[in-house]
């Protein structure tokens, strides 16, 4: 048996080909997703980057781990305390000892456990390649590993080869010699004139007039980010940077794919295509970043090629992704893992069957503070700390009236909110009384000072450059609403 996990960051669905997008960005994505399953409604359950591929690796919610931000004492997964055994319990329930199980031999090459400190992400890997730039490599940096690790193992039976690639992030790593393959597709046309002005309006880390966080910095190393949008041609600068970075990293899975099939392993081999997080290309007025708790963020692509099971079938049910872990130990006939929080949907693939969940939630915590209950047509935000975007508490969209999510109905539709906290306190009712902790690590965050990213420190430096760029009311805003924070 042989297994190829792509990992790609930042990668939001609806951006493929095979999801349905006008541009060609991922000819060789597609593909496999004609000779698979794939997955229309499934999220991440912890974003940003470390909480979401800590959850899915261990099988257990942010809130379990520990890790459900990027620094303080969130930033790392619990200790087990005194309970741990001789060994702790990554050694047996960890994603990829799966794999090992079966006497298979599990290969990572990524940079992620360096970039982010998550060393445990090692757990169940015989070999690991740090591909050495912390996240910042673009393909063509990865791709020779990954052609020297299939050259030398592609042929055995027995192997799971886990591959991480970055170039969708931001800020959108592809060579700027690899051109502009999209210089005269269409934009968005979800993004009026009018969307954009107010976009223009808005203020918040990564708002269109900040690029760059808390400022409208350029990055000379990386050519495609833009300090800040302007007008339609800054715009399409983002939104061709963040497909042009689809479309490269494409390029090179195909490579991958050409290896494969010269020594004819490639249709025989389990093809998993996924994302540890999504990206927003202007929802909720954000740009080249992924700090919400929203569909855009936390929405990820699911395609599943395993030969012998389904080929060519839609699945629309709601998933997380750490429901996979119990999924493929379903379809392997081992036994699932009592500290996984995941639900098995193997049904699905080797059937067609609808087997997904009623409702979902999912969490940031690194950018803002937010959790979310994704139901039926609607995806209800719960926001703590809003990130000095000074979002309201309660958003409510419709998600398949408003798939860009820029209406708030939430005083319009008070019955579906109800609805929604009812999930969510369900939700964290059984969180609870699962753990053995008593403490919600997203009440650390918010003790501990905030999100990562969006410390005090930030937002004194960030209202400088509010009112440099002529912003006094958006600065006042934020003034009045952190008042107490800034000792105003």
């Amino acid at each position: 048996m042989r297994v190829l996990l792509l990992d790609l960051d930042s990668t939001r669905p609806d951006h493929l080909g095979c999801y349905g997008y006008q541009r060609n960005t991922t000819p060789n994505i597609d593909r496999i997703a004609e000779e698979g399953v794939r997955f229309t409604n499934y999220y991440t359950t912890d974003a940003p980057c470390a909480p979401s591929r800590n959850a899915f690796m261990t099988g257990r919610f942010g809130i379990h781990t520990g890790n459900v931000g990027h620094g303080g004492t969130a930033g790392d997964m619990r200790n087990e305390g005194p309970n741990r055994e001789f060994f702790d319990q990554l050694k047996t329930d960890s994603f990829p000892n799966i794999f090992r199980q079966e006497g298979m031999k599990t290969a990572l090459i990524s940079p992620f456990a360096e970039r982010h400190s998550s060393w445990q992400f090692y757990a169940g890997f015989n070999e690991m390649y740090n591909t050495g730039k912390t996240g910042d490599e673009s393909a063509e940096e990865v791709t020779p590993t990954v052609l020297d690790w299939l050259q030398r193992n592609g042929q055995d039976d027995d192997w799971f080869l886990y591959v991480n690639y970055w170039d969708p992030h931001t800020p959108y790593r592809a060579p700027e010699s690899y051109g502009e393959p999209f210089k005269d597709a269409s934009l968005p046309e979800w993004i009026t004139d009018d969307v954009l002005q107010e976009h223009l309006k808005s203020v918040g880390p990564h708002s269109a007039r900040e690029i760059n966080m808390y400022d409208n910095n350029t990055i000379p190393k990386f050519p495609r980010h833009t300090g800040e949008i302007t007008d339609r041609e800054s715009l399409r600068k983002v939104i061709d940077g963040y497909d042009t970075g689809l479309r490269f990293m494409d390029e090179n899975i195909g490579m991958v794919f050409d290896e494969m099939e010269k020594q004819g392993v490639l249709e025989d081999t389990v093809i998993i295509v996924t994302a540890d997080h999504g990206e927003n290309l202007g929802e909720l007025g954000i740009y080249a970043e992924h700090g919400t708790a929203d569909q855009m963020t936390c929405r990820i692509p699911m395609i599943v090629r395993w030969p012998g099971m389904q080929k060519g079938y839609v699945d629309h049910d709601l998933h997380y992704h750490l429901d996979f872990a119990p999924t493929v130990a379903e379809l392997l006939n081992q036994q699932l893992k009592p500290s996984w929080d995941g639900m098995s949907y193997a049904p699905a693939l080797l059937k067609g069957e609808s087997c997904g969940r009623d409702y979902l939630v999912v969490s940031q915590n690194a950018h803002v503070c937010q959790r979310s209950v994704r139901f039926d047509d609607w995806l209800y935000i719960r926001t703590y700390h809003d990130g000095f975007h000074l979002f309201e508490k309660e958003m409510l969209f419709n998600l398949k009236e408003d798939p860009y999510e820029q209406y708030n109905l939430a005083d319009q539709r008070q019955d579906v909110c109800m609805q929604a906290v009812y999930y969510l306190n369900d939700w964290h009712d059984e969180m609870m009384m699962t753990m053995d902790y008593d403490v919600d690590p997203l009440w650390t965050v918010m003790k501990e000072g905030g999100p990562y990213h969006a410390q005090i420190k930030s937002l004194r430096r960030y209202l400088k450059h509010l009112r440099k760029t002529g912003r006094e009311e958006g600065a006042k805003e934020l003034e009045k609403r952190y008042a107490k924070e800034l000792n105003l």
